[in-house]
């Protein structure tokens, strides 16, 4: 298997400033999601950011700082910005680790990484676990995906899906919905074509860049996670509660 893992990583951030430089633990976060996926069977890991003091921080943690533009909408465009600077070849396959994800699992890349491995048709890789209580069924911030037979997804929606008829839609069992994960792995051509591609319809009204997979005609493998991230740091709160499980182990 042979995979690169990059981090898109901006400093700007509306509800915690600096947040990809914020200190969890004597280190900042950054180079923990780094430490994350150094540890994992990448054999790379690239921060991609606009910022020099971000990228100087990823240098500090072993990584490969590469400066993109600062118009970027989303991480996955400045992901594909790094892919045609460093030529990819379209069957390279980039895992895409969140810079505010310091509790990642090194296995869980790995896992991402293997799944375009082993299903030669996917284009995309994503991971899932799932929903053990009713709340989070039908929680909007809560994304859920639905998978097919053959493991490939075939939908993600913030409504409670997939319907339960007879049971009014209220969990009936440990499998019966699935939460998405946002980790993603790309073939690079598949990362090109995603980035170059406009906001569809379906991704305007969920809110969910993944939907825009659907409407390129990109399939996505779908795994059932090996290990389940800690909580994102979105928030000042956030960011002490993962001091406090990092402290605790």
């Amino acid at each position: 298997m042979s995979f690169v893992v990059v981090i898109p990583a901006r400093r700007a951030s509306s509800r915690l400033p600096d947040k990809v430089l914020r200190d969890i633990a004597g280190r900042p976060m950054l180079a923990h999601v780094c430490a994350a996926a150094h540890a994992s069977r990448a054999r790379a890991v690239l921060v991609a950011t606009d910022d020099p003091v971000v990228a100087e921080a990823a240098r500090e943690a072993g990584a490969d700082a590469v400066m993109t533009r600062d118009d970027h909408p989303c991480g996955t465009d400045r992901i594909a910005e790094v892919a045609a600077a460093r030529d990819w070849g379209d069957e390279t396959i980039v895992v895409n680790v969140q810079a505010d994800e310091p509790l990642m699992p090194p296995a869980l890349i790995d896992q991402i990484g293997e799944a375009l491995v082993a299903d030669a048709g996917a284009a995309i890789a994503t991971a899932s676990t799932p929903i053990l209580r009713a709340d989070d069924f039908h929680d909007p911030n809560i994304v859920k995906v639905v998978a097919n037979a053959a493991g490939r997804a075939l939908y993600f929606s913030r409504a409670p899906i997939p319907y339960h008829r007879d049971s009014g839609n209220r969990l009936v069992d440990d499998d019966a919905a699935s939460r998405h994960i946002g980790i993603y792995g790309y073939r690079a051509d598949a990362l090109r074509s995603f980035a170059a591609a406009p906001v569809g319809v379906l991704e305007r009204r969920e809110s969910l860049e993944q939907l825009r997979a659907f409407d390129l005609g990109l399939p996505i493998a779908l795994v059932c996670a090996v290990a389940v991230p800690g909580p994102g740091v979105d928030t000042a709160a956030d960011l002490a509660a993962v001091e406090r499980l990092l402290a605790a182990t």
